[in-house]
């Protein structure tokens, strides 16, 4: 029996996503917000908890209530503003530097298998490595300057980078490569067109691993290698931590947890939303 035009468009119809309607720009933003909302209010009711148990005075661990007014009252005089333009510019500097780093390395191990072999391990080994145990080096070389910063959050962050895209690499089905081949596509062009597209999830996940050990990196840093002038989120973690202003110290950590959760949120999970829509992993709304 012959295959009619009409019976392809029934095949192709298979895979068209239903239309269960567009939902609102203001509904989906909604949907997305309310669980970390929902798990904040656990997490502040859980701490709540604890202070009311008298574990410990409230000069030592503070309510919630005490410590996000003084942390509005930083927002309010800019201080706290100032502080996190300086920790973020130097966290996206560092990343971003990584970035480039761990892709270019990550891309010639993962097409030499000589490189491989020689490197692979030392790659993860150096991911293994606590970034605090960086920074006797870091002082060494660089002093006590940005620049030791800066050395410390690419190393932590780099070998993550190239490791996710390694994996990426690794893992691209055979039969994409055997049909990359079969169209032609050869050396870097099958690299280019069929490879790294393919290692695209991986090298986010990559990607964000790196961003978790930069981010920890750089606070390390920041404790430890204060600048003056420089009143930075690390500055002030320490500044409270040696004026015993508990307030202050829960405060900054609250402002350390909330902007991984931004970024986690806006930049990573924009990223992965791409891909997986882009891979026809998740239905259109």
């Amino acid at each position: 029996m012959a295959i009619t035009d009409r019976d392809i468009a029934g095949l192709d119809a298979l895979e068209t996503p239903l239309d269960t309607g567009r939902q609102s720009r203001g509904a989906a933003l909604w949907a997305a917000a309310w669980p970390k909302l929902a798990a904040a209010g656990l997490g502040v009711g859980v701490w709540q908890a604890v202070v009311w148990t008298g574990w410990k005075p409230t000069y030592v661990l503070p309510g919630p209530v005490p410590v996000l007014r003084h942390l509005a009252s930083d927002v309010a005089d800019g201080s706290l503003l100032r502080s996190s333009l300086i920790t973020l510019q130097r966290a996206a500097l560092g990343f971003l530097f990584a970035t480039l780093m761990g892709a270019l390395v990550g891309s010639v191990v993962a097409r030499v298998r000589v490189l491989r072999t020689a490197f692979g391990s030392l790659i993860t080994g150096l991911q293994t490595m606590p970034s605090i145990a960086w920074f006797p080096l870091a002082i060494l070389l660089f002093g006590l300057t940005e620049r030791a910063i800066f050395f410390v959050v690419v190393l932590g962050a780099a070998p993550a980078i190239a490791n996710g895209l390694i994996a990426g690499a690794d893992h691209v089905p055979p039969l994409l490569l055997r049909a990359g081949r079969v169209l032609g596509a050869r050396g870097i062009t099958l690299y280019r067109h069929v490879v790294l597209p393919a290692s695209l999830p991986w090298f986010v996940a990559g990607l964000k691993q790196g961003w978790a050990f930069a981010w920890r990196s750089l606070m390390a840093g920041e404790l430890l290698v204060i600048i003056a002038n420089k009143q930075s989120i690390g500055v002030r973690l320490q500044v409270a931590r040696d004026l015993a202003d508990a307030e202050a110290l829960l405060a900054t950590m609250v402002l350390i947890l909330v902007i991984g959760i931004v970024v986690d949120a806006v930049v990573f999970g924009t990223l992965e939303r791409a891909i997986r829509h882009r891979w026809g992993l998740v239905e259109q709304t």
